[in-house]
């Protein structure tokens, strides 16, 4: 990964845009990011993170501090831009966080959603080209890219020296921490996490079927009964490995007991059931004897009741008998009714038919009326011709009727474009008009912008004028007390070094001791030394006012400055503004805004003007064409309607004498023939339908007169009164067959044997016979329920005992599974016997990792530190805590190993150092081997000698050469001197800036 060039506006101390070329800086392979405390020397790397993956590093971002700059202007938006290199991908990501802009519409803010951008290089084309706006798929672009998460990427990439410092002194939990983050071991953690829950999920299967194993023993006390009582129970809690063997073993016992009073209840159930066979054999005798008594009695009952309706019996045979002989006559009868209803039916049809007749042809015979239908249909066939003068006649009244709505609209028309192009000309001149005022507005509003924008300028400046007026005058009497301040100032100094300088014998005087040489006169004897008199000042005292005097007199050179600087913008100010007060010029410009907006508002119809013209000559010339189209249409229409009338006139005389004296047209005096052809055939049909059913009916008649003579009546009513229906006829032999079917029944049941000998025995008793046979069945019921229990019991012990002879065997195997999971946990956790140094699986792929970074530190740290200093990895347990994260430093100096916690200040940084760069390298190996080409070491630097830090840049200089670029952030001075290429960041009132200086920026 290399960066080429980052991008930022609004974004920490940077209230502008800033732009970091990192190629630039790239070109010497090392180079120095400075500047004063709170420039935002660390912003540059969080800008570069957050560019990355959205976010920035991870103390800063759980702080909660505001992407947004303080110093950025309302309507700039806060945004991040980076090019970089990534493989052989050109890649430039752009993000904008969630921040508040103006609302385009109103006053107050709107919440903007964060926002991001990324685009891909063509090498191809030399085009940029999108690739997503989505937060998540851009993100995990550049973590698959990379192969690094943010926490790694910053601990990589962005080497914070105080962590790694931490590091070296943390103890192994602490390392554990940080490694596993880096190195990504969750999978081993989630190796031992899997195995602990295995243990505990095999242990609760263990004592999941032990405390079956008890409730099924349980189920088997409660299935025993009473009888468990004598039976020893098991004593064995859940998890014990003889639970099993007690179980069972009460289990046998239990199946034997209840096996024992199944065979006493089976012989009591066979004493009863004999007992209860004999019982039913009497009840079933007394019954059949009581029910043969029973059936005698019955039959004497039923024969007396036949007795008493042998007479009616014999009066339906008589009436059937009759029946019987009246259905000789049954046709004819039937022959002579049809007749005659036919004969009523043909009589009033005729007299309908004859009412819709005319009077003379009321009691016409049928020739006669079928003659007057004939000449009927003859007349209706003769107005078939008229049939096509009278359509053509109302075809020409449609196409006259058509031709007067034509004109009629046509004259609408004509009137309607008369109208319109009347008032043409003034419409048009009202057009030209507007269009006119719109150019003239516009050409006025372009010279209103100008006076207007002269005028906010003025106004801003007499604004300005004022408030540096009331500036120079704070300033004059800033200055005048600041003048007096010094002038007093200076004259107390003066005033005390006079006073010091007139006792400045005794300040002498008081360094002198015996023996000592005075240093005015030389001379070792002091015999009457000066003494202090009152008021004495020393050179403390001189000092502090002479300090006092400088402030203050710097003090009045910085309240000159602000004056001069007041002054000048004031001149300038009074130059652009004039003399001018604000309010008039206030409203001058508010005046120069309204005509300007009026003449804008007037200008911007100008389009709309012209497109109103061009619209309405486009209709003018429609108009023209309509009114020509219409009076040719006009034309056309008188011809073609003078000779339809000729023709309606020659079609109206020919229906004349083709219609004659008849009214209406020639459809409704066809009507009218049809429906009177109809009548007169109806007619005729219906007086011949009177005779023929007539005929019928007298030959029906004779007929029936003679079959009723043969069958044996006087008349014809006789025999049909006689007469049966089939109804009536099924009904009397019906009830003939049961008075004989009952006979024959009652007579078979009193020749019965048994039933006579039945009746000669005393009355029987069934009630005491069943009274006898339900206590029997009572006793085998209660002796098969206890039979029953003791089955079921014997087969409920048998079902729970080899369900728990099954949990048994089910057990086996998963008491060996717990035993060989729990070893596994207990080695992989660092708790089991057979793990000696108590190591965790994940402390001890996190221990091969850390012995990786220690060599790949050493490589560097000897060249630091001249050879003397080597990191190795230690495995060694301290007292009870566990091994595998122990860091050392062996001396060679000493050929001592101690802990990384000796090393002094300057030994820790370039040792913490030497171990972010090899930590560097293994991570990256470990994250894919995605090259890092840029590099950033945060601080540090201040602790080491001058041959130290020359030996520690040596090795950064190093990795130069490997085509690497390694920024150093640092406010340690004589890196200035010693890294010639250096991206400066400077703070101000206005916000941060950087900027580009050394061999770089002289290049560029």
């Amino acid at each position: 990964m290399r960066l080429h060039r980052l991008t930022v506006t609004g974004f920490g101390p940077f209230g502008t845009t800033q732009t970091v070329d990192f190629d630039a800086l790239g070109e010497a392979g090392l180079f120095l990011l400075h500047g004063p405390t709170g420039a935002g020397k660390t912003s540059v790397l969080d800008a570069v993170c957050y560019a990355l993956y959205g976010s920035v590093p991870g103390a800063r971002q759980s702080a909660g501090i505001p992407l947004r700059s303080d110093h950025t202007p309302a309507g700039t938006s806060t945004e991040v831009v980076l090019d970089l290199t990534v493989g052989e991908r050109r890649l430039e990501i752009t993000r904008r966080p969630a921040q508040q802009r103006p609302k385009k519409n109103g006053k107050g803010f709107t919440t903007e959603r964060a926002q991001s951008w990324l685009r891909e290089h063509r090498p191809d084309t030399g085009a940029w080209a999108d690739l997503s706006r989505s937060h998540q798929e851009i993100g995990h672009e550049i973590e698959t890219l990379l192969g690094m998460s943010r926490e790694q990427f910053c601990q990589v990439v962005l080497l914070p020296q105080g962590d790694f410092a931490r590091f070296l002194r943390a103890d192994a939990e602490t390392r554990g921490k940080l490694l596993g983050r880096l190195f990504d071991t969750h999978r081993f953690r989630a190796v031992e996490e899997r195995l602990a829950e295995q243990r505990k999920s095999a242990q609760r299967q263990v004592e999941s079927g032990d405390e079956k194993l008890l409730a099924l023993a349980h189920r088997m006390a409660q299935a025993a009964g009473g009888a468990a009582a004598d039976w020893p129970a098991p004593t064995a809690r859940p998890g014990e490995p003889g639970l099993a063997g007690e179980v069972l073993g009460w289990a046998a016992v239990a199946r034997a007991g209840a096996r024992e009073a199944w065979a006493v209840a089976e012989s009591r159930l066979r004493h009863t059931e004999t007992r209860q066979a004999a019982a039913r054999q009497a009840l079933d005798r007394v019954r059949g004897i009581a029910e043969a008594q029973r059936r005698h009695a019955d039959a004497l009952r039923r024969r007396s009741a036949l007795d008493a309706r042998r007479p009616e019996r014999d009066a339906w045979q008589e009436r059937l008998d009759r029946g019987r002989k009246a259905e000789r006559t049954a046709a004819p009868l039937a022959l002579r009714e049809e007749a005659d209803r036919d004969h009523r039916a043909a009589r009033a049809e005729r007299q309908r038919t004859a009412a819709t007749l005319p009077a003379d042809l009321a009691e016409a015979g049928a020739d006669k009326l079928a003659a007057r239908e004939r000449e009927t249909r003859q007349e209706l066939a003769a107005l078939e011709a008229a049939r096509g003068a009278e359509r053509r006649t109302g075809d020409i009244d449609r196409e006259l009727a058509e031709i007067d709505r034509q004109a009629r609209a046509d004259e609408d028309t004509l009137r309607e474009t008369a109208d319109w192009l009347a008032d043409w000309d003034g419409r048009r001149h009202a057009l030209l008009r507007r269009v006119e005022e719109a150019q003239e507005a516009a050409t006025r509003a372009e010279q209103l912008a100008g006076r207007l924008e002269a005028a906010g300028r003025k106004l801003a400046a007499a604004r300005r004028r004022d408030e540096l007026t009331a500036r120079a005058e704070t300033a004059d009497r800033a200055l005048t007390a600041a003048r007096e301040e010094a002038a007093e100032a200076k004259e107390t100094w003066l005033d005390l070094r006079e006073r010091r300088l007139r006792g400045i014998a005794a300040e002498l005087a008081a360094r002198l001791a015996d023996g000592q040489p005075c240093a005015v006169c030389g001379s070792t004897a002091h015999p009457d030394p000066a003494r202090p008199g009152d008021g004495h000042v020393d050179r403390a005292a001189e000092d502090t006012a002479y300090a006092a005097y400088t402030r203050a007199d710097a003090a009045r050179a910085a309240a000159e400055r602000d004056l001069a600087v007041v002054d000048e913008a004031l001149t300038a100010a009074r130059s652009d503004a004039g003399h001018h007060p604000v309010p008039e010029l206030r409203e001058e410009h508010s005046g120069l805004e309204q005509s300007l907006a009026g003449a804008r508002a007037l200008a911007g119809g100008t389009h709309a003007a012209r497109e109103a013209l061009a619209a309405a000559e486009r209709e003018h010339e429609q108009r023209l064409a309509v009114r020509r189209e219409a009076e040719r249409r006009a034309a056309a229409r008188t011809s073609r309607r003078e000779a339809l009338e000729e023709q309606r006139g020659e079609l109206t005389a020919e229906l004349a004498r083709l219609l004659g004296d008849a009214r209406g047209t020639v459809a409704e005096r066809a009507d009218v023939l049809r429906r009177r052809t109809a009548l007169l055939a109806d007619a005729a049909e219906a007086v011949r339908a009177v005779e023929q059913t007539a005929r019928r009916l007298k030959e029906a008649d004779a007929g029936l007169g003679d079959a009723a003579y043969r069958a044996g009546f006087a008349t014809p009513a006789a025999a049909s009164a006689a007469l049966l229906t089939d109804d009536q006829h099924r009904e009397l032999q019906r009830r003939l067959d049961d008075f004989g079917a009952e006979a024959a029944a009652v007579a078979d049941k009193l020749a019965e044997a048994d039933t006579r000998a039945a009746a000669a025995l005393p009355p029987a008793d069934p009630a005491a016979a069943e009274a006898a046979h339900t206590a029997a069945e009572r006793a085998v019921r209660d002796a098969a329920a206890t039979l029953a229990a003791h089955r079921e019991r014997a087969a409920a012990l048998g079902r729970l005992s080899a369900d728990a002879a099954a949990e048994v065997r089910r057990l086996g195997p998963l008491r060996e599974e717990y035993e060989r999971v729990a070893r596994l946990a207990g080695l992989a956790a660092g708790t089991s016997a057979d793990n000696e140094r108590k190591m965790r699986l994940e402390s001890y792929v996190l221990a091969a990792r850390l012995e990786q970074v220690a060599e790949a530190a050493t490589a560097r740290l000897q060249r630091m530190s001249a050879g003397r200093y080597t990191l190795v990895h230690s495995d060694a347990r301290t007292g009870t805590k566990r091994s595998g994260l122990g860091l050392h430093v062996v001396d060679a100096w000493t050929g001592a190993e101690r802990d990384t916690a000796t090393l002094s200040g300057g030994e820790t940084f370039f040792a913490s150092l030497a171990l972010a760069l090899g930590l560097a390298d293994v991570v990256t190996d470990e994250a894919g081997g995605v090259r890092l080409d840029t590099l950033f070491i945060d601080e540090g630097f201040g602790s080491l000698d001058d041959q130290t830090l020359d030996e520690v840049l040596d090795v950064l200089d190093s990795l130069r050469e490997r085509d690497r670029t390694v920024g150093i952030v640092s406010h340690v001075a004589d890196l200035r001197r010693r890294v010639p290429v250096q991206l400066e960041v400077l703070k101000s009132r206005s916000g941060s800036t950087v900027r580009l200086r050394g061999a770089a920026a002289l290049d560029g």
